[in-house]
């Protein structure tokens, strides 16, 4: 096994049953030129909240920048050649020499205030493994009903399309993907479309865990009560929350952007972690754990 990850899984063994045995928690403070912003991590990200930690207590995030920055969607940060970096400089493709697994808990969205992992585009990262380093913070925008539906309505087709072209190209299946590729070079759009809409069964054969995507009735009640960016939902790992400085997101998110949509003026950060018990949590910040923890 790998020696990073390995020393990762022990650091998240050490942190998790540490905050269980005390009933601590970890409380990380971004400290910017804009205010600062509070966030807990979730215990069910384990290896996503050790990494942090530990870059966190070797001050490896301390003057770097939110170099991205786009209004009605997030703030990202994180990447290591933005420290001390020249005006104009384009950033993004650092980072410790590491990624992190993938850690898709359902019950944590990208709501506003959302603390995730970014990380490498699909093609060249088909198992939507986190950067080492660069996260970003939700601020997204309100959403209606209607709005909710139609985008669920566009995230399953384009899910279903990526898992079906999977399997198509599978070994197994390439009788079936020739006989998709005769149906479109004929034009055959009737039949296209009745073997896309009965695909399900088809890529349940392959993969089991398949399910049409579809938002919870809390997904739906906070994207339209406090705003965020649904459509990432099942893609990027959610590894915490901000629970005190929200405003501050909208304050670093309005800014004025150049190239790269990189803030024309520098927002740096300085980056702690205090060992918090989590009555005290509760008491100073509002946050209330849930029942399970």
């Amino acid at each position: 096994m790998n020696r990073l990850l390995t020393s990762l899984i022990v650091c998240s063994i050490i942190l998790t049953s540490c905050a269980q045995k005390k009933g601590n928690d970890y409380v990380v403070t971004i400290k910017t030129n804009h205010g600062d912003m509070v966030a807990i991590l979730y215990d069910e990200t384990p290896k996503h909240k050790a990494n942090f930690i530990k870059l966190t207590q070797e001050k490896f995030y301390d003057s770097l920048l939110f170099h991205r920055v786009i209004e009605e969607f997030m703030i990202q940060g994180g990447d290591p050649n933005s420290k001390n970096a020249e005006p104009g400089q384009s950033l993004g493709n650092g980072g410790p020499g590491y990624t992190v697994d993938a850690e898709f808990v359902p019950q944590y969205f990208h709501e506003k205030g959302a603390f995730s992992a970014a990380r490498l585009g699909d093609e060249a990262n088909p198992a939507k493994a986190s950067s080492g380093s660069q996260f970003y913070i939700v601020q997204g925008k309100k959403y209606s009903d209607a709005e909710l539906t139609q985008l669920e309505q566009n995230i399953q087709y384009s899910r279903k399309n990526i898992s079906l072209r999977e399997v198509l190209f599978m070994p197994e299946y390439e009788s079936v993907r020739q006989q998709v590729i005769e149906k479109q070079n004929a034009g055959d759009g009737a039949w296209l479309g009745s073997f896309f809409e009965q695909a399900d069964t088809l890529i349940r054969k392959v993969k089991p865990e398949y399910k049409p995507f579809v938002f919870t009735d809390e997904q739906r009640a906070r994207y339209k009560e406090v705003g965020g960016s649904p459509h990432l939902d099942g893609d990027y790992t959610v590894f915490g929350r901000v629970i005190k400085g929200l405003e501050v997101i909208d304050k670093i998110a309005a800014v004025t952007k150049g190239p790269g949509n990189r803030p024309v003026v520098d927002v740096h950060m300085v980056v702690t972690v205090e060992e918090m018990s989590k009555k005290k949590i509760e008491k100073t910040y509002g946050y209330n754990y849930p029942a399970s923890k």
